[in-house]
């Protein structure tokens, strides 16, 4: 049981990445008392936990929550899926099939609605300490051939580097090398080194079709499909 394996500090640190105060307490005091936590650590931004994880954290278990002011699509979760080390479960408001198998394909743990009562992040928890996936109940995880263009480019994104998903992030607000090599503190020439491996990655041949593999991983489309 879970209680057990807090007992051998398995999930003595958890961080929960989510920009609602509210909900980011309530799901402390919630983690608190399921799973006997020793240490929570919170963030409101991806970049506030990268930091976080640069600093020297090393969480046991990551909370994400999808929609954050700095993130779009899934970039969050495979950037900080390689950073953190860690098993990843996503907390977020949606609730849709697709939505939750894009996000299991990109590398997630586990997938817990918002709604969700304590007995469920309990559940989650000992499955994913079990080395197991966590969806919710009556979720049907769609094969990848259903979704493929999203499952592609989600696929190709979680290739990339912490940086080179930075960098594209910044080709994505229409950046050019010199300021992206100004917002990062590195050189022009290690920006395009960046920008050649990024595009290799993703099997394309510029910029702009970068920019549209990026834009497939978007929630945003997601839902847009679905109408």
């Amino acid at each position: 049981m879970l209680a057990e394996s807090a007992g051998r500090n398995d999930f003595e640190n958890v961080l929960i990445v989510d920009d609602h105060p509210l909900f980011c307490d309530a799901l402390s005091m919630t983690l608190q008392s399921v799973a006997r936590i020793g240490e929570i650590h919170t963030a409101d931004r991806l970049e506030g936990a990268m930091d976080l994880l640069a600093g020297g954290l090393k969480p046991d278990a990551v909370m994400l929550d999808l929609n954050l002011p700095d993130v779009d699509g899934l970039d969050g979760l495979v950037r900080l899926k390689a950073a953190a080390n860690a098993p990843v479960i996503v907390v977020s408001s949606l609730a849709d099939n697709r939505v939750i198998s894009q996000v299991i394909q990109a590398g997630a743990s586990g997938y817990v609605p918002k709604h969700s009562q304590r007995e469920v992040f309990r559940t989650a928890f000992e499955t994913v300490h079990s080395g197991e996936i966590f969806v919710p109940e009556g979720c049907v995880l769609i094969d990848a051939e259903e979704v493929d263009e999203h499952s592609d480019a989600v696929n190709r994104l979680a290739t990339l580097t912490n940086q080179q998903a930075r960098i594209l992030q910044l080709i994505c607000e229409g950046k050019l090398n010199k300021q992206i090599a100004y917002d990062l503190s590195i050189a022009e020439t290690t920006v395009k080194a960046h920008v050649t491996a990024i595009m290799r990655k993703l099997g394309v041949q510029s910029r702009t079709q970068a920019v549209l593999i990026a834009k497939k991983a978007s929630f945003a489309s997601v839902l847009q499909d679905q109408g």
